[in-house]
This record gives structure tokens, C-alpha cells and sequence, in this order.
């Protein structure tokens, strides 16, 4: 097999686990049309389809099934070899890739990088604030950080950090000349800050629980962010009531600036944890990334 065959294959691994050209392009630093014309030309030496295509969506075809069952393994393979390269000279170095969401990142992620990159000056780390969940393996990342998640089998998860819980606040004017709040469904009579949900598409229920009972209401009111800091900025100017975590909002409930309602309907849940794919053997990296989180633990 010649270079250019395992290069076309790996290609063709690449796209059907992504299930699309333009995320695959991204992995693998290349453009969509040449990314396209790679696959055409295996195809077309194989004398198979090996992706089926549509406008919106990149399925694999029966043939395409065949090829990546004995392929995938073979790729891993691949890169388990190099990677135990890398564990033998007992050297921390290369580029360490995450996702994580702004919360996860000043709260796990940030607290250890000045030891980290201090200790290790070969290692780059790579943050990408995202708030999707992200196929690591497909998308090339070492790991990511989120909230105690539902997380495919084959990740391992480590937590990293404390339960956390969620905090319905709003200004003392606001509470003062707004009709009473008692039960979590009296939100939808107040102006309240939306978050959007970007990778969904959709605006965020607000969820509540008490004595087993769980609740999602829908909220509406003048403004909709993504980004949580903006949403605690527009409370604190008096915009309408807010869903934060609970310690980010905990110094202005402290100092008078919020008050906290409905603090019986939001129970602790799982803090965040760092998981990271079963199926490779640990980059040096990674290892000393998480060696650093658990000694900050």
C-alpha cells in the first residue's frame, strides 16, 4: 500500500466518523473540496460508493461499514504506536487540545495553568470554549470539561470538581415591585433573561426539582444570551430575573446587590468532570494535565 492509499483512507475514516466533509476539513487542516475530491478518487479505485452524500447530512453506505470495520482499528493501531513513542521519552511535550465552557475552564482549567506550563515548557495547551457536547475522538481533542454529563461509554470520566447547584436571582428593586414568586411557575409572569442554547438551537428550559418532583419552565423576557456572564450583568442592571450557578452569583447575594428566590426548588447536581477517550493509550500530556487537576483537588 502506497503512502497516498493510507493517506485516502485515513481520510475517508475521518469523514465517516465526523459525518460531514467540513468538520473532517477542520480535523485534518485540509479544505472541503479537496477533502471531496480525496474520497471520489478511493472510490473510484475501489470501485465502491463508500459515502453517501445529501445536502444536509454524510451517511456510510454498506461497503463504507466494510472497509471502516477493519480500518478503524488499524488507524487506532496506528496511533497507539505513536503515541507509546511518546511515553518512552519520558518527556512532556506537544500540544494538549480541550473543550470545555467558560464556567469549566475559569473553575478546572485555569487555576492550574501557571504551575502547568511552568512545569512542563515543551506543552502547549489548547482551550476551545464551546457549550455542545464534542465527539473528542472525531474532532481530535485530548478531552473535555463539562457538567456531570451522559457521556458515551467508552469515555472515562474524572470529577473535578464539587456538586454545584443553580440560583434564581434578581435585584431588590425588582423583587420589591414585582408580584411574589413562591412557586417555580409564577416565573412565567416576570421579565426574565433567556439563555440560548447555541448548538441546539433552542432557549433553555429553566429546571427546577423538590421532594422528586421535577419542573421545567419555560421563561420569557427582554433579552437572550449565550453566554452566562452577560446574562448575570443584565440582572445586576435591573433587566429582569436570572438562572446562574449558584457561586457565581454567591458574592452579590453576599453583599446585598441580588437576592436569591426559590432556593428549595434547586437542588445540588454533579459538578464538572474531565473525560477522555478508553480507547487510546494516554498521551504524556493529558496525563500530566490531569495530574495537575487531581493535585489541585
Amino acid at each position: 500500500m502506497t503512502r497516498a492509499s493510507l493517506d485516502d483512507l485515513a481520510a475517508f475514516a475521518a469523514v465517516a466518523r465526523a459525518r460531514s466533509f467540513t468538520r473532517a476539513a477542520v480535523t485534518l487542516a485540509t479544505s472541503t473540496s479537496n477533502l471531496s475530491h480525496t474520497i471520489r478518487r478511493l472510490e473510484a479505485r475501489l470501485g465502491y460508493r463508500l459515502l453517501q452524500r445529501s445536502s444536509r447530512s454524510v451517511s456510510v453506505t454498506e461497503a463504507g461499514e466494510t472497509v471502516l470495520g477493519t480500518l478503524g482499528p488499524a488507524l487506532e493501531s496506528i496511533d497507539g504506536a505513536l503515541d507509546a513513542l511518546d511515553l518512552g521519552r519520558n518527556r512532556v511535550s506537544g500540544t494538549l487540545r480541550l473543550t470545555t465552557t467558560r464556567q469549566a475552564y475559569e473553575a478546572v482549567v485555569r487555576p492550574v495553568l501557571p504551575a502547568f506550563t511552568t512545569a512542563h515548557p515543551d506543552a502547549t495547551v489548547e482551550v476551545l470554549i464551546d457549550y455542545g457536547y464534542r465527539d473528542i475522538v472525531a474532532d481530535r481533542f485530548d478531552a473535555g470539561i463539562r457538567l456531570g454529563e451522559k457521556l458515551e461509554r467508552d469515555m472515562i470520566a474524572l470529577k473535578v470538581g464539587p456538586e454545584l447547584s443553580m440560583a434564581i436571582v434578581a435585584t431588590p428593586d425588582h423583587v420589591a415591585n414585582s408580584a411574589p414568586i413562591i412557586h417555580p411557575s409564577d416565573l412565567t409572569q416576570h421579565r426574565c433573561i433567556n439563555y440560548r442554547m447555541v448548538t441546539a438551537g433552542t432557549i433553555y428550559a429553566w429546571e427546577f426539582e423538590r421532594d422528586g418532583q421535577a419542573l421545567d419552565v419555560g421563561v420569557s423576557g427582554p433579552l437572550t444570551f449565550n453566554e452566562p456572564e452577560l446574562m448575570l450583568e443584565a440582572v445586576l442592571d435591573g433587566l429582569g430575573i436570572g438562572y446562574l450557578l449558584t457561586h457565581e452569583v454567591a458574592p452579590y447575594v453576599k453583599d446585598g446587590r441580588l437576592v436569591r428566590l426559590l432556593s428549595e426548588w434547586t437542588p445540588p447536581f454533579p459538578g464538572f468532570h474531565l473525560y477522555y477517550s478508553s480507547r487510546r493509550q494516554m498521551r504524556p500530556v493529558l496525563a500530566a494535565f490531569i495530574q495537575a487537576v487531581r493535585g489541585r483537588i
